[in-house]
């Protein structure tokens, strides 16, 4: 069984697409088009799916409506680099549960040197010690914002954390996952790893075949692509190279 939980920060979010034009990419994707409404129900949810669908911009879009930088950090960072975010964020609602989150962070790989300079120039300002990204691998700043400054209490959204990560980071990223949740976070993720995606309680919501639905773990395809290439390598390569 499940460990019992706090009450989540985020509870639900639902999409008023009488606000967003026609001719906008987003109607485009069909995962996203159809979404009217998404509740979360575990302390760990997890957007899983293909490359390309809507994975990552509705991530983006919750974590701006929820006060954070469109490029990562805190909500205390305000910067752009080159703004990009659609216009989804403004047209989400979101019910948020009975308990406020004392912090929080959006992680996202692809900005996070972004992230590391600004957090040397706020530094400066706040005139207190920079924890100097820049002086450590991508891998390593990763892991040590999670350790350094991830709490309980807190809405955290990340992602695809792993795009940084060894396979043997990516089992201490769990760690430090459920360390957070066992003292009150909530995480809403968007993941390819196979290993991320079997966090036990966690939700696994997949963006594929048109629409967001429940999973299990057995049926994301980053397990079954992994499981397939791990079993039957040597014959899923011939076929792969068959044509050259």
């Amino acid at each position: 069984m499940p460990e019992q939980a706090p009450a989540l920060f985020l509870r639900e979010i639902s999409v008023d697409w009488d606000g967003i034009p026609a001719d906008s990419y987003l109607r485009k994707i069909p995962a996203l088009v159809s979404l009217r409404q998404l509740c979360f129900h575990r302390p760990v949810t997890f957007f899983t799916g293909e490359n390309g669908s809507g994975k990552s911009t509705l991530l983006e879009a919750i974590a701006v409506a929820c006060g954070f930088n469109p490029e990562g950090g805190s909500r205390n960072y305000c910067f752009s680099t080159y703004d990009t975010h659609s216009e989804l964020c403004r047209s989400l609602g979101l019910v948020k549960g009975s308990r406020a989150a004392k912090w929080g962070y959006f992680l996202r790989a692809e900005s996070f040197y972004n992230v590391a300079t600004a957090e040397e120039a706020y530094s400066r300002y706040a005139r207190r010690g920079s924890e100097e990204y820049h002086k450590r691998s991508h891998g390593e700043s990763f892991l040590h914002l999670v350790q350094q400054n991830f709490t309980g209490d807190s809405l955290y959204l990340l992602d695809e954390p792993e795009a940084a990560l060894s396979p043997q980071r990516q089992l201490t990223l769990l760690l430090e996952l459920r360390r957070c949740v066992r003292a009150g976070a909530q995480f809403l993720i968007a993941s390819h790893s196979p290993i991320l995606l079997g966090m036990p309680d966690a939700e696994l919501l997949c963006f594929d075949g048109g629409r967001i639905h429940p999973c299990t773990y057995e049926e994301t395809g980053s397990y079954r692509v992994t499981e397939m290439f791990v079993r039957r390598r040597e014959q899923l390569l011939r076929q792969l190279f068959a044509g050259e």
